[in-house]
């Protein structure tokens, strides 16, 4: 079974940075997309940067110029940079991977248990 595990979070001050990074691992036989999304207090999930096995990268205009998503194939693990921090970023992030276990298998997705990222003003 896949699992994906978050690490990175915590509490920050307005204006410092953070990185977040999420290891996949367990059946994989390919890795596509991997993406982080959040969901603050109240509010519903949204999705915050997805990048591509060829790491070409989207982003949600709030973080986009601030937030850098980036992967390394070899070791499954996909990154989230977050510098500029706003109090507006607070939330609970979490992690995404498009998954296909074996060549008989159709990609699923896999989520992570995701980690708070608290931005103090």
């Amino acid at each position: 079974q896949v699992q994906l595990v978050e690490s990175g979070g915590g509490l920050v001050q307005a204006g410092g940075s953070l990185r977040l990074s999420c290891a996949a691992s367990g059946g994989i036989w390919r890795l596509n997309a991997m993406g982080w999304y959040r969901q603050a207090l109240g509010k519903q999930r949204e999705l915050v940067a997805v990048i591509t096995s060829g790491s070409s990268a989207n982003y949600a205009d709030s973080v986009n110029g601030r937030f850098t998503i980036s992967r390394d194939n070899a070791k499954n693990t996909v990154y989230l940079q977050m510098n500029s921090l706003k109090p507006e970023d607070t939330a609970v992030y979490y992690c995404r991977a498009d998954v296909i276990s074996d060549k008989f298998s159709t990609e699923r997705d896999f989520w992570g248990q995701g980690t708070q990222v608290t931005v103090s003003s």
